[in-house]
C-alpha cells in the first residue's frame, strides 16, 4: 500500500513541478511558433503515457499485493491486449512525429525574398559575412585565410569584392525580413543555436549548412554554441540584434568590405613608423623607451604586440569602452591619453611602431604554484598560444614577456566586470568568462607565475595565417559546395 502511495505521490509532485518550474522557453522572438508547438504536442503525449503507466502501476501494486490465499494466473501471449498496445504506440508515435516532420519540412525550404548571411564559427569566435550592392557572397577557402583575409575569400572573385565583413561576434537583422544564414566553420564541429528564435544547426568543417528564421521582436539576443567544440566552449557567444530599419542602415554603414579592409590592413602595414616614434615620446614615460613597460608605475610592456590588438585596445580608450570603470585608475589614465589621437592615421602609426619593437623578458617572476599554473593555462593557451605568443586571427593578445603585476590587475579586471562587461568590448565579454574560471587568488598567482616563465617566441605562431597559394583548393560559394580550380 505504501509503494502505491508513493508512486501517486511521484506523478503528482513531477506534474505540479512542469507547472511551476520556472525553466520553461524563452519568449519566442521569430516566426517559429511551429517549433513550439511540436515541443507541446510531444510534452502531452509523453505525459499522459507517464500518467497512466504510472497510476496503472500503483493500481496493479495495490490491487496484486502480497496474498497467501491467492495464486498468480500464467498467461504468456494476449493478442488482443497486444493489438492495443501496438495501436496505441504507433497512433501516440505518430502524433508526434507528423507535426515534427511538417515543420522541417517548413525548416529547410527557404523563402525566395530571405537575405543571406553567413556565419563564421571558429574556437571560440563569431564572424559574419553579408552580400554586398551585388547580392551574391565570393566563394571561399581555407587556403586563403590570413590576416589580412579571415573569411578565406578568394580575390579574384568579383563576387567577393563588395562582401560586408562584420569582425565582431554581433550581427544584425531587420525586422520581419526573413533571414538565410550560411554556417561554416574554420576548424572543428561547431553550433548555430538562438533560444528566443527556436533556430539550431551544425556547423561542419568542409560543408556549408543553413537555417532560416524571420525575427519577430526588436531585441538582442545571445547566439551559442550548443556544441562541445573543445576546453572552454560555453565561452563561444555572439549576439543577433534585431534592429529597425533606419538603425540596421547605419549599423552596415559602418562595417567594411572585403576590399576596403584589405586596404585598411595593408595601409597598416605602410603606416609611416617614424611618425609613430614621434606619438610614441608622449607614451615613454610609463611604457618606457623601447614598450618595455615599468611596474613601478603599473604600466604594462607593450612592445610585441600585434597591431591590431593595440589599435583596439587604444580605440576602446578613445570610446570609453576601457578606462570608465572608477575602479580602474590606471586605465582612466590611459583613457586621457589616448584622448590625444585624434586622427585614425595616429593610431595606426603608433600601434605600428610599438609593434615593431622586440618583445622582452618578463623583469620579475611571480610568487605563485608554477607547476599548478602549467596545468590552468592549458585553457589559455587555446587562444594565446601554447607560448603565450598570442594570435592574431583569434583576436588574442601576446602574454609572454608581460609583467605579472599587470596580468593579474587584469584578471581581477575581468573577473570582477571591471574589464570586459560594456557592451562595446565584444572580445572582453568571452574573457569574463574565462575569468571567473579562475576561482581564487590563489589560482590567479599560479596561472600568472606560470606565464611570467614563458619564453618569449618572436615567430608568428597563428595556426590559421597561411600564405595564399594558387593551388587547387576546395571552394564554398553562395550556399553549396564546389571543387574547383583558383588560377
Amino acid at each position: 500500500m505504501a509503494i502505491a502511495i508513493v508512486i501517486l505521490l511521484l506523478v503528482f509532485v513531477s506534474l505540479i513541478f512542469h507547472y511551476l518550474s520556472p525553466w520553461w522557453l524563452t519568449p519566442i522572438a521569430s516566426n517559429w511558433g511551429a517549433i513550439d508547438d511540436t515541443i507541446n504536442i510531444t510534452l502531452w503525449v509523453t505525459g499522459v503515457v507517464f500518467v497512466a503507466v504510472n497510476c496503472f502501476l500503483a493500481y496493479v501494486v495495490y490491487k496484486f499485493r502480497f496474498n497467501k490465499a491467492r495464486r498468480s494466473h500464467y498467461e504468456p501471449e494476449n493478442k488482443k491486449l497486444e493489438g492495443w498496445l501496438t495501436v496505441i504506440t504507433a497512433l501516440g508515435i505518430a502524433v508526434m512525429l507528423a507535426p515534427g516532420l511538417w515543420v522541417w519540412q517548413q525548416f529547410v525550404s527557404v523563402p525566395k525574398e530571405a537575405k543571406v548571411v553567413e556565419a563564421l564559427g571558429q574556437q571560440w569566435h563569431w564572424g559574419f559575412r553579408l552580400p554586398g550592392k551585388d547580392g551574391l557572397l565570393g566563394k571561399t577557402a581555407i587556403a586563403f585565410i590570413d590576416e589580412s583575409n579571415p573569411f578565406g575569400i578568394d580575390e579574384e572573385d568579383a563576387n567577393g569584392q563588395d562582401d560586408v565583413l562584420i569582425l565582431s561576434n554581433e550581427l544584425h537583422v531587420l525586422l520581419g525580413q526573413p533571414v538565410k544564414v550560411l554556417l561554416r566553420s574554420k576548424d572543428v564541429l561547431h553550433n548555430f543555436a538562438v533560444p528566443q528564435f527556436r533556430v539550431k544547426m551544425d556547423l561542419v568543417p568542409g560543408i556549408s549548412t543553413y537555417l532560416w528564421f524571420t525575427p519577430t521582436r526588436l531585441g538582442r539576443f545571445e547566439l551559442l554554441c550548443e556544441e562541445l567544440c573543445g576546453m572552454a566552449h560555453y565561452t563561444m557567444r555572439g549576439h543577433i540584434v534585431v534592429d529597425s530599419e533606419e538603425g540596421y542602415r547605419r549599423w552596415l554603414s559602418e562595417q567594411p568590405t572585403f576590399a576596403q579592409y584589405r586596404r585598411q590592413v595593408f595601409a597598416e602595414r605602410d603606416a609611416d613608423r617614424e611618425k609613430g616614434q614621434l606619438i610614441y615620446a608622449a607614451c615613454m614615460a610609463c611604457h618606457g623607451e623601447r614598450g618595455e613597460g615599468n611596474p613601478a608605475l603599473m604600466a604594462p610592456q607593450l612592445a610585441g604586440q600585434s597591431v591590431a590588438y593595440l589599435k583596439r585596445q587604444l580605440r576602446y580608450y578613445r570610446q570609453h569602452i576601457r578606462g570608465n570603470d572608477e575602479r580602474d585608475s590606471y586605465g582612466r589614465q590611459m583613457a586621457a591619453m589616448a584622448a590625444i589621437l585624434t586622427a585614425e592615421k595616429d593610431i595606426n602609426d603608433v600601434s605600428a611602431y610599438i609593434s615593431s619593437l622586440p618583445t622582452q623578458a618578463a623583469v620579475l617572476h611571480s610568487p605563485g604554484d608554477i607547476a599548478k599554473g602549467r596545468s590552468l593555462f592549458r585553457n589559455c593557451s587555446d587562444c594565446h598560444g601554447r607560448t603565450g605568443e598570442g594570435r592574431v586571427a583569434l583576436r588574442a593578445p601576446r602574454l609572454s614577456g608581460q609583467h605579472g603585476d599587470y596580468l593579474k590587475r587584469q584578471l581581477l579586471h575581468f573577473k570582477n566586470g571591471v574589464r570586459g562587461s560594456q557592451e562595446g568590448d565584444v572580445f572582453g565579454h568571452q574573457m569574463v568568462l574565462m575569468a571567473q574560471t579562475l576561482r581564487t587568488i590563489e589560482s590567479i598567482n599560479d596561472v600568472v607565475a606560470y606565464i611570467t616563465t614563458l619564453p618569449v617566441v618572436t615567430k608568428d605562431e597563428d595556426v590559421f595565417s597561411v600564405q595564399q597559394s594558387r593551388k587547387k583548393v576546395v571552394l564554398l560559394p553562395n550556399d553549396a559546395v564546389n571543387v574547383g580550380e583558383v588560377r
